[in-house]
């Protein structure tokens, strides 16, 4: 069992590497004795959302409910035939991570199936089962089982989460639009998006970003540096998109170059 847990971890990095630089390298200014957790958080978010976003000659339906139950079965059995949920189930069981937060990460991908708009109450559930609960999920695993500094630090994470989330939509409003039909901002068409839309938008993921901030810099070492590494990422990302009208968001998909995202890393790296 353990050289299977040592393969599906491995296969967990392997999927990671392959599917985001920017993950990977935040992972990398991790302390090394979280690595294999954040890494089999990331392969279970992955295959969920490559399910919901890219299968397109398949049934997605069916395959998400396949892979929601072999979720639970893993993670009551500890064990699973499919490496990322076996790594996945391992990191579920020893972090004490809460069903709650799989619950309703999976109710947000089950979502992306077929909703097309969203109304304020909506936006606020999607973002906490998209985003804010993988955040605690690897709030969990920096924790290492203390349960104060946990839920000392669970709001500010959230925060982060969901202005990550945010900038991601006002990044992919075009792709979401054109390939899926999809507007996540409520209220907001597509078609007629305005300046004004987007600096709204804008403040309130500043507003996210300040409280993020603030509980970074409260985090275990094991997390301080990984956690700013996506910090100063998703704001170069963020200065960029605000620098922009509307109509240019429209057109195309803002980035961060891969040299920019080296030059934070290393940045990052030699701070003490």
């Amino acid at each position: 069992m353990d050289l299977y847990l040592q393969v599906s971890l491995a296969s967990s990095k392997l999927l990671t590497k392959a599917y985001s630089t920017s993950f990977s390298l935040g992972i990398r200014t991790l302390d090394e004795k979280v690595h294999d957790p954040i890494y089999a958080v990331y392969g279970f978010v992955r295959l969920a959302d490559e399910i919901v976003d890219t299968f397109h000659d398949q049934d997605k339906a069916a395959l998400l409910q396949r892979f929601r139950e072999d979720t639970y079965r893993a993670i009551e059995e500890k064990i699973s035939l499919n490496p990322i949920l076996h790594s996945f189930q391992w990191a579920v069981n020893k972090y004490g991570m809460e069903r709650e937060l799989i619950d309703a990460f999976l109710y947000s991908m089950e979502l992306d199936l077929t909703k097309r708009d969203y109304s304020l109450a909506e936006y606020k559930k999607y973002i906490y089962g998209s985003a804010e609960v993988v955040g605690l999920m690897c709030l969990r695993v920096f924790c290492e089982g203390n349960p104060e500094e946990y839920e000392s630090l669970k709001e500010d994470a959230c925060a982060l989460g969901s202005a990550f989330q945010k900038i991601n939509f006002l990044r992919d409003i075009r792709s979401d639009y054109d390939e899926r039909g999809r507007v996540y901002f409520p209220g907001v068409d597509f078609m007629t998006f305005t300046d004004a839309e987007k600096k709204e938008i804008e403040a309130d993921i500043q507003l996210d970003f300040d409280a993020g901030l603030r509980g970074i810099h409260r985090l275990p070492t094991v997390a301080r540096k990984g956690c700013l590494l996506a910090y100063e990422y998703y704001i170069r990302l963020f200065e960029k998109i605000k620098a922009l009208p509307a109509s240019r968001i429209k057109e195309e998909r803002i980035r961060v170059a891969d040299w920019e995202k080296m030059f934070i890393y290393f940045q990052l790296a030699i701070r003490k």
